[in-house]
């Protein structure tokens, strides 16, 4: 019982910072967003996000919480999440919103993480087209995000009877004092948190609880046989192996291998096919907590096929056009 009891505090002890740090990030992000509708400044992100929700027959609010999604997934998402909820966005209209969402998201991670960690570690050569190539997978996506709105989107798609619930009318014709408003705001944000946050903590618990007593390292064991039919070299086994596990410690053991192993291109296509095999544990890691939270299982598992399907098609189309023998 005490072993128990002593494992119920360690998971907790894990899970705990990493839910108050997501909850951090969805409060600051949608209180800043409910305080620029309050203010009227929605209109001019709005008119400068049209170029890109107009061909996807998505109203311009729409391209705000996209852009949003650059500053702050948690943020942004939780935004297309109150237009769905709110009868803006029906669920096509949603699916293809969060497709368009993809680079936006990367960009983000691109000051966070893959400039100031993954380019020092992989050297600048390797660093720099492994990124390139990250960004021109999350931009194509969003192409085909855009693409799908124009084919698959019209009117029936979008209540745009429901802006009245987001499109403020600005500070001039608003007589509320900027206390109100801020209050307002404040009330908005805390009703999107107390939806989201508790789904996303027992989820994300339960989800940690499995990866923790599953033996994850065995999915690494594909690895082998891909490397062999792609023509890598061995040592992209392991580079392979770790990175599914971890990104970080994926790129320091490729990195820590002998000059000459691998090439630019072998480099990175071993990367990413470690992206590949990595989806099975983020997935359960991050992917099912975070969705499940902010949509809920139905809709949640429906923006996870949707999101992963799309990065296998485009990430396996890179690997191959990296190893093509006409380089």
């Amino acid at each position: 019982m005490q072993s128990v009891a002593a494992e119920l505090v360690a998971l907790l002890a894990e899970v705990a910072p990493r839910i108050a740090r997501i909850a951090a990030f969805i409060a600051v992000g949608v209180f800043a967003a409910n305080v620029a509708v309050a203010f009227g400044l929605i209109r001019y992100v709005a008119g400068l996000a049209g170029w890109l929700t107009r061909p996807a027959n998505l109203p311009d609010e729409v391209g705000t919480a996209i852009l949003t999604t650059a500053a702050s997934t948690t943020a942004g998402y939780a935004t297309l999440a109150e237009y769905r909820e709110s009868g803006l966005l029906d669920d096509r209209a949603t699916l293809v919103a969060v497709t368009i969402n993809t680079f936006f998201g990367f960009v983000q991670h691109v000051f966070t993480y893959y400039i100031p960690v993954l380019i020092p570690i992989l050297g600048a050569k390797t660093g720099a087209v492994y990124v390139s190539a990250r960004a021109g997978i999350a931009l194509a996506i969003t192409v085909t995000g855009v693409l799908a709105g124009g084919v698959l989107l019209s009117e029936r798609n979008v209540d745009r009877g429901a802006l009245s619930e987001v499109d403020a009318t600005g500070p001039d014709a608003d007589d509320r004092t900027s206390r109100e408003r801020v209050r307002e705001a404040g009330e908005k944000s805390w009703a999107t948190l107390r939806r989201i946050v508790p789904r996303l903590a027992v989820v994300y618990t339960l989800v940690i609880a499995l990866v923790n007593n599953t033996d994850v390292e065995a999915l690494t064991s594909v690895a082998e046989p891909i490397t062999g039919l792609l023509g890598l070299p061995g040592a992209a086994v392991p580079v392979i192996a770790v990175y599914t596990l971890d990104t970080t410690a994926g790129a320091v053991t490729l990195a820590g291998t002998a000059d000459g192993i691998f090439t630019v291109r072998t480099a990175v296509a071993s990367l990413l096919i470690g992206g590949i095999l990595s989806f099975a544990v983020s997935t359960f890691r991050r992917s099912i907590p975070f969705q499940y939270g902010v949509w809920g299982a139905e809709f949640g598992t429906k923006v996870i096929a949707v999101n992963t399907g799309l990065k296998l098609v485009f990430i396996s189309f890179t690997v191959a056009l990296l190893l093509a023998p006409v380089w």
